[in-house]
C-alpha cells in the first residue's frame, strides 16, 4: 500500500459517498418507476484498470461491483473531456451489460489532460424494442429478437449529445421520451461523479487519487482472502435445477463445484447444461463475473461487514466456466431472463457453500425474481410500459435465525413499488399485496415467506409479462433436516372462465376485468421443524403467516383457542419425522437423472457441436422421460418405471459419449 490507513480511510469513504450521491441524483431526476421507485440502476466510480475502486453501499443494484468497464473503454478509442460512452451489448461489452435492457454509460474524469478515472452508471431501460413490450421474453432464441443492441459508442461528443445516436435509440424503442429522460438522469449522475473526482484532487491530489484506486482494492483483496481462510480447505459440489428451458419441460441443471484453500476459491461449473435456445443465458465471457460470484462475496462481506466494497473482493476468485454452456454462451445466444439463471446459480452456490460453512449460510431462499410489467394501448397506437413489482419471495433459514419475509436480496436489493404509483401510472388496480401464509419452509429456523399479488387488468388489449417465473416445480430446499418452501403459483382469472394456472409466462394477453394473481415461492427452512420452539410457531400464527393445520402438519404443534396446546403438542412431536429437505419433486428427478449421470451426460454432449448440443439432450430426455408416467416429476412413479428409465438413461449416455468420440477421430 501506497498510502498510510489513516488517508485511506478518508479518501475511501469520501469516494463511497460520492457514488451514493451519484446515485441519489439519478433516482430523483430519473423518468421511469424502474429507477424512481424500483432502484433498478447503480453508479460506481472505476479506477484506470476499468474495475470498480468505489461503489454505494445503500442504495441501487448491489450485485454489480465486480463489473469490468475496460474492454468497452478499449472498443471505442481515444476520448476526450465531456465524452461519454453508451452500451447495452452483452457480447461486445464482455458482460458489463448483461442483458439489452440494461443500459451502461462511462465517462472519462480528466486532469490536466489525462485520465485519472471513470464514472459509472446503467439503469434498467423500459423498452428497447424487441420482439415484446419490455423487451425480454424468455421464449426468445436469439439475441437479435430481443431488440436494439448498442456496441461501446460515444452517446456524448465533447458534452453534447450525440443527435444520430439519440434518433437511433428513440427509433428503436416503445417508450422513446422516458428511457431518454433516464438517459438524461444517467449523465446527471456522471457529471456529480466528475466533480466529486475533482474536489477529491483539489483536496488530496492526483497521485493520493490514483494511489487509492489500487489501495482500495489491494485491502479489500486482503480482508476477503483472510475471510475465506478461515473456511475449511476442500472440495465441495453442489447441482439445482430451473424448472424447465421454457420452450419444453425439461428442467435446466447447474452444477458447480467450490474448490476452496489457501485464502482462495475456485469457483467450477462443470457439469451444468448446455447454452439453451431461450433467454435464460448468462453472458460471463467466461470471466470471474458478478452474476457467478456474487454468494462468495456475500459470504465475505457477512463475516467481515465492514470490508470495502470494490472489485478487490472478486480478486480471490478463480472461474471455470466451460464455453457454450448456460453460464457462458456464445453469440448470439438470447440473455434476456438472465436473471433466472442468476438466482439459481446463487442457489448452487449457497448449496456448496453451507457444507464448509453450515452456521454461515443459509437454506435455499425463494429462488425467483419476478419483473411483473404490464404493457396497456396508450390510446395513440403505443404502448405504456411499465413495472408493477419486482417480485420475489424470502430469503432462507439459517443456523439460530428465521429467514426474511418477503425479501430476497440475493442478486440485487430492488426496492418494492408503491401501490399508488403503480396505479398512478396504469390503470391497474391492486387488490392485494401481501405475504403469502403457509409459503415458508418449515424448519428449527424457518425459511422466509413469498409474497402474493393479486390485480385486475383495467383497459382491454392489455399485455402482462412475468419473465423468470420459477420455483413453481423445483421448490426452495430446506438444509440441515429442515423442509422445502411451497412453490410459486401463477393464476389468471376470466370473467366465465375456470382459473387458469400457468407455471411460466411469456406474453399474456388480457382484456378489462381479468385478474392476475402470482404467488412467490417461500424459502427453505434449516433444522428439523419439531425442533422449532413452539411458541414461535404460535406467534407466526398470529401474524397470518402459518395457518393451524400447517402448524400441526409441518411442527407438531397443535393450537387451539388461540394457544399452545403442550400436551397435544408433546403428543403430536413423538410421531414420525418425515425428511423433505429436498422436495418430493427433485427427490423422484434425482432418483433417475443422478448427479453422476448428469455430469456423464454433459460430458457427452460436450463432444458435439455447438449447434447440435440442445437437440441431441432433448432427444434423450425424451426418450428416458417416455418411460415416465406424463407429469413426472410432480407426480410419483412406480419403482419398474423408476429403474426402467434409469436403464435407457445410461444406454443414451453412452451413445451420446460414442458418437460425440468417433466424431472427434
Amino acid at each position: 500500500m501506497k498510502l498510510d490507513p489513516v488517508t485511506l480511510e478518508i479518501l475511501g469513504n469520501k469516494l463511497a459517498a460520492a457514488t451514493e450521491e451519484m446515485c441519489l441524483t439519478l433516482q430523483r431526476v430519473g423518468r421511469t418507476l424502474y429507477v424512481k421507485e424500483t432502484a433498478d440502476f447503480a453508479c460506481a466510480l472505476a479506477g484506470l484498470d476499468g474495475r470498480f475502486f468505489a461503489y454505494p453501499r445503500s442504495i441501487g443494484v448491489s450485485g454489480f461491483v465486480g463489473l469490468d468497464c475496460l474492454p468497452t473503454i478499449r472498443a471505442v478509442g481515444p476520448l476526450e473531456p465531456g465524452d461519454v460512452i453508451l452500451t447495452n451489448d452483452p457480447y461486445r461489452s464482455h458482460g458489463l451489460a448483461t442483458h439489452l435492457p440494461d443500459l451502461h454509460v462511462i465517462a472519462p474524469c480528466f486532469h490536466e489532460g489525462e485520465i485519472v478515472a471513470y464514472a459509472w452508471a446503467f439503469v434498467h431501460c423500459s423498452d428497447v424494442g424487441g420482439r415484446v413490450p419490455s423487451s425480454i421474453s424468455p421464449t426468445n432464441d436469439e439475441i437479435y429478437q430481443e431488440g436494439l443492441q448498442i456496441p461501446p459508442l460515444k452517446l456524448v461528443r465533447r458534452g453534447e449529445i450525440d443527435p444520430v445516436v439519440e434518433l437511433l435509440f428513440r427509433a428503436n424503442t416503445r417508450t422513446p421520451d422516458a428511457n431518454m429522460g433516464d438517459i438524461r438522469a444517467m449523465l446527471a449522475a456522471l457529471e456529480v461523479g466528475r466533480r466529486r473526482v475533482e474536489r477529491v484532487i483539489a483536496q488530496h491530489g492526483a497521485q493520493a487519487l490514483l494511489h487509492a484506486q489500487q489501495d482500495l482494492c489491494d485491502y479489500a483483496e486482503a480482508r476477503a482472502r483472510a475471510v475465506l481462510a478461515r473456511l475449511p480447505a476442500g472440495e465441495y459440489r453442489f447441482a439445482d435445477y430451473l424448472d424447465s428451458d421454457v420452450v419444453s419441460d425439461l428442467p435446466v441443471r447447474l452444477a458447480v463445484t467450490v474448490r476452496l484453500g489457501g485464502g482462495g476459491v475456485e469457483i467450477d461449473f462443470t457439469g451444468t447444461d448446455p447454452q439453451l435456445s431461450a433467454a435464460m443465458n448468462i453472458p460471463s465471457a467466461g470471466q470471474v463475473h458478478p452474476w457467478l460470484t456474487l454468494r462468495v462475496m456475500a459470504l465475505v462481506a457477512t463475516l467481515d461487514p465492514a470490508v470495502p466494497l470494490n472489485a478487490g473482493l472478486q480478486r480471490p476468485i478463480a472461474m471455470i466456466a466451460p464455453e457454450g454452456s448456460v453460464v457462458n454462451p456464445l453469440r448470439p445466444a438470447a440473455v434476456g431472463v438472465r436473471h433466472a439463471a442468476c438466482v439459481r446459480v446463487n442457489d448452487v452456490l449457497n448449496g456448496a457453500l453451507i457444507q464448509a460453512a453450515p452456521e454461515v449460510m443459509t437454506a435455499a431462499n425463494s429462488g425467483m425474481i419476478v419483473p411483473v410489467v404490464v404493457a396497456e394501448p396508450d390510446g395513440r397506437g403505443g404502448r405504456n410500459v411499465q413495472v408493477v413489482e419486482p417480485m420475489t419471495g424470502g430469503t432462507g433459514g439459517r443456523f439460530g435465525a428465521d429467514g426474511t419475509d418477503g425479501r430476497d436480496p440475493s442478486i440485487s436489493n430492488l426496492a418494492n413499488n408503491p401501490v399508488e404509483t403503480v396505479e398512478a401510472e396504469l390503470s391497474v388496480e391492486i387488490s392485494r399485496y401481501a405475504l403469502r401464509a403457509d409459503s415458508a419452509g418449515p424448519g428449527q429456523w424457518r425459511g422466509g415467506a413469498g409474497v402474493e399479488l393479486e390485480f385486475r387488468i383495467g383497459t382491454d388489449h392489455s399485455m402482462v409479462l412475468a419473465r423468470g417465473m420459477e420455483r413453481a416445480l423445483f421448490r426452495p430446499w430446506g438444509s440441515h433436516g429442515g423442509h422445502a418452501g411451497a412453490p410459486a403459483e401463477l393464476t389468471v382469472l376470466r370473467e366465465g372462465e375456470a382459473p387458469e394456472t400457468l407455471r411460466r409466462v411469456d406474453v399474456l394477453s388480457l382484456r378489462a376485468g381479468d385478474v392476475v394473481r402470482l404467488a412467490t415461492a417461500g424459502a427453505g427452512g434449516y433444522g428439523h421443524p419439531f425442533a422449532r420452539d413452539p411458541a414461535l410457531v404460535l406467534s407466526d400464527w398470529r401474524q397470518g403467516l402459518a395457518s393451524a393445520g400447517a402448524a400441526m402438519r409441518d411442527y407438531g404443534v397443535v393450537i387451539h383457542d388461540g394457544a399452545v396446546d403442550d400436551k397435544a403438542t408433546a403428543a403430536c412431536r413423538a410421531g414420525p419425522r418425515p425428511d423433505m429437505g429436498e422436495g418430493a419433486e427433485r427427490s423422484r428427478w434425482q432418483a433417475v437423472f443422478t448427479p453422476d449421470r448428469m455430469d456423464r451426460m454433459v460430458a457427452a454432449l460436450g463432444q458435439h457441436e455447438l449447434a447440435a448440443r440442445e437437440a441431441l439432450r432433448r432427444g434423450a430426455f425424451a426418450a428416458v422421460l417416455g418411460a415416465l408416467p406424463g407429469g413426472f416429476p410432480a407426480r410419483d412413479a412406480p419403482a419398474e418405471a423408476l429403474a426402467a428409465a434409469s436403464q435407457r438413461l445410461d444406454h443414451e449416455i453412452a451413445a451420446l459419449a460414442a458418437i460425440g468420440a468417433a466424431a472427434g477421430e
